[in-house]
């Protein structure tokens, strides 16, 4: 017993020269506390890394699906602004063609065409 108590004292000897100084709150006899990681060590680094190439996988697909259904939305919203386009242009040449001849209007339609041509 003599024996182990002296081994006792160097490990209590070296646990004290272990700490920096005072403790903040001044209980120097209790065991300097680490911060509570639960997780850490439970995945390893070569888990995460795949776990973040197929993240970014699944990000590349959906943004290649929301791009896709996108640009469908815009040639649907162009497709419409055109025909409402034609539309108004048709209903003009009826109200033009109310007034004038039929084939005053049909020239007016060719020179406004070579117009749109020329301006475009």
């Amino acid at each position: 017993m003599s024996s182990a108590t002296p081994e006792d004292g160097a490990t209590a000897a070296t646990s004290v020269s272990k700490q920096l100084g005072m403790r903040r709150n001044g209980k120097q006899w209790h065991e300097p506390r680490k911060a509570f990681r639960p997780a850490s060590g439970l995945t390893s680094f070569e888990k995460r890394a795949k776990d973040r190439v197929a993240q970014a996988l699944v990000k590349a697909k959906e943004k290649e699906l929301k791009d896709e259904k996108e640009s469908e939305r815009q040639r649907r919203i162009t497709a419409l602004k055109e025909k409402r386009v034609a539309k108004e242009e048709k209903e003009r040449y009826e109200k033009m063609a109310e007034k004038m001849h039929k084939k005053r209007v049909e020239r007016l339609k060719r020179k406004e065409k070579r117009n749109k041509l020329i301006n475009s």
